[in-house]
């Protein structure tokens, strides 16, 4: 089963100042629709914390959306894992191609 993705065309770009995953609307005007906050443990391994989408685009995808493009993008970059967010957690038990991403303990 693959993820679906908001109905909502949208942007998620990797902030590492602010040390998170942002999301935004592609519309016009373009809006902030939420974040998935992280820590870095080591220079391979960060602890997704907590995923926060702003009201008014609540239910609609923004979440999975979000998680979806952070964990393609941590893949991509041969990162790893310590899905402390409860969000992050529960997504990974319903889409398990994504669990080789999990650090190990």
């Amino acid at each position: 089963m693959q993820p679906e993705p908001s109905s909502t065309p949208v942007t998620v770009v990797k902030n590492p100042g602010r040390e998170r995953f942002e999301i935004f609307t592609a519309e016009d005007p373009v809006q902030f629709a939420g974040f998935l906050a992280y820590r870095v443990i080591d220079e391979h391994t960060v602890e997704l914390q907590h995923t926060i989408i702003s009201e008014g685009f609540s239910r609609r995808g923004f979440a999975r959306t979000l998680v979806t493009s952070a964990l393609d993008q941590i893949r991509d970059e041969g990162g790893r894992i310590v899905p402390t967010c409860s969000y992050v957690q529960d997504y990974l038990e319903r889409f398990p191609q994504y669990a080789d991403l999990v650090a190990k303990a």
